[in-house]
């Protein structure tokens, strides 16, 4: 097992650009598997999620070839349905949360699907209702097998239905889209997910010949097709390694430019930043962060405490709330987090209140964090990784905190983030990596 030792104190310098998002990776290339040719995508991240879901697609049968640094070619041709009902798929498919996404495209080529429960990061209930009932509204069996431990998904055919979600899912309404595209008939999905990694599937799906009109909106049109054809698709740069990154270069003091942003896509995340009281500045598709020595929090318009909280799209995404719950620790002032979606995601905090952070936290979804405005800085500290968005910001904290620090279970870190240590170390960082 791994693990991170981390000196702190150290400004970064210069520029970083960040890798392609791993939330869209895991859509666009599940749908990979709905045409029978060529698909070539790029800025494909070398993380371990990704890799692993790469090897998962190989062992169905998908002809992949990497191309160059981030560039693959994906052939799904010939599937391997041998594979796909044996026990070592769905021991494959449980180790991997994204994995839930290949239920929607092989149901829509194959008419059968048996999966197991996927696996991913511990932070609560991560239920699958909006998967599942989306998917038997357009036609599909489902039934459970205990002695495999498996969900069985079968459908003949799959017809076009208007539909409402429960809750606005992204994977939930990337694996319903993905079924719809080869449906019979026209679905509509209300209340539909309308993130950019959203709009990036239904871009691709609509260059492999799909028919998907209301992209960018929360009301999705899908006009099924026969079949889907070839293209090419480049993915966006990750928004949750930009806010890492602000992050870092906030609690750091630093002077850090973010090279290749997508900035038009990272929505209100950067004002978030700015309410923290962090000067950053927009330039051209860049994003500069000069060093700041302090930071003061804002107040609501009613001289009320700051509230930053997650939301579906367009709101606050919340694999950004722990980096702004370790950048709030060094702040001049306090804030309340409220976790909305996950019951555990707050639970690292026990680690930062180790460093001396002043954290409160009230329940399983909300903590108040009382800043230190730089006067008292964070401790070194032992810890453990829980998942990918706690072991970052925990990297994060060690990076300010005085002495050094270690990070074990960093395999959690790496699962979301590409050579994190050696691109942060080119910048003025101290990380070593012990295995």
């Amino acid at each position: 097992m791994a693990s991170f030792i981390v000196e702190g104190g150290h400004k970064l310098h210069g520029s970083i650009k960040p890798q392609g998002a791993k939330n869209e990776a895991l859509q666009v290339l599940c749908a990979t598997l709905l045409t029978r040719e060529e698909v070539i995508i790029d800025n494909v991240p070398n993380i371990l999620d990704i890799n692993n879901l790469i090897l998962l697609l190989q062992d169905m049968g998908v002809q992949v070839s990497r191309l160059a640094k981030g560039k693959y070619r994906f052939c799904a041709a010939d599937l391997n349905t041998d594979y796909l009902d044996s026990s070592e798929f769905l021991k494959n498919c449980s180790r991997l949360r994204g994995s839930v996404m290949i239920i929607g495209p092989l149901l829509a080529r194959l008419g059968h699907v048996c999966y197991a429960k996927p696996g991913g990061d511990k932070i609560g209930r991560r239920r699958l209702d909006t998967h599942f009932v989306g998917l038997m509204n357009l036609g599909a069996q489902l039934n459970y097998d205990n002695e495999k431990g498996a969900y069985i998904f079968d459908a003949q055919q799959l017809t076009g239905v208007y539909m409402q979600l429960d809750e606005a899912s992204v994977t939930g309404t990337a694996n319903i889209l993905m079924a719809a595209v080869l449906a019979k008939g026209t679905t509509t999905i209300y209340n539909a997910a309308c993130e950019p990694y959203v709009q990036q599937l239904c871009r691709l799906l609509n260059n492999m010949g799909a028919k998907i009109s209301g992209v960018g909106s929360n009301l999705l049109t899908i006009e099924g097709v026969e079949q889907l054809h070839g293209a090419q698709h480049t993915m966006l740069p990750d928004m949750i390694e930009v806010g890492s990154f602000i992050g870092m270069a906030a609690i750091t003091g630093s002077e850090l430019t973010i090279k290749n942003t997508s900035y038009r896509n990272l929505g209100i995340i950067p004002d978030v930043f700015r309410r923290l009281g962090i000067k950053l500045e927009q330039r051209g598709d860049d994003i500069y962060i000069p060093a700041q020595e302090h930071y003061e929090i804002e107040t609501f318009m009613d001289g009320s405490i700051l509230t930053v909280a997650d939301a579906p799209w367009p709101g606050f995404t919340p694999d950004l709330l722990s980096v702004i719950l370790v950048v709030a620790t060094q702040a001049k002032g306090s804030v309340l987090i409220h976790q909305k979606m996950f019951e555990s995601r707050l639970f690292f905090v026990d680690k930062l209140i180790d460093m001396g952070a002043q954290i409160i936290l009230c329940d399983p979804h909300r903590a108040v964090v009382i800043g230190h405005d730089h006067k008292i800085n964070l401790r070194k500290n032992n810890m453990v990784s829980p998942d990918i968005r706690a072991g970052i910001a925990l990297l994060i904290a060690a990076m300010s905190a005085e002495g050094t620090s270690r990070i074990d279970h960093i395999d959690q870190i790496d699962r979301g983030y590409e050579n994190i240590e050696k691109r942060l170390n080119a910048i003025g960082a101290k990380i070593q990596r012990a295995e």
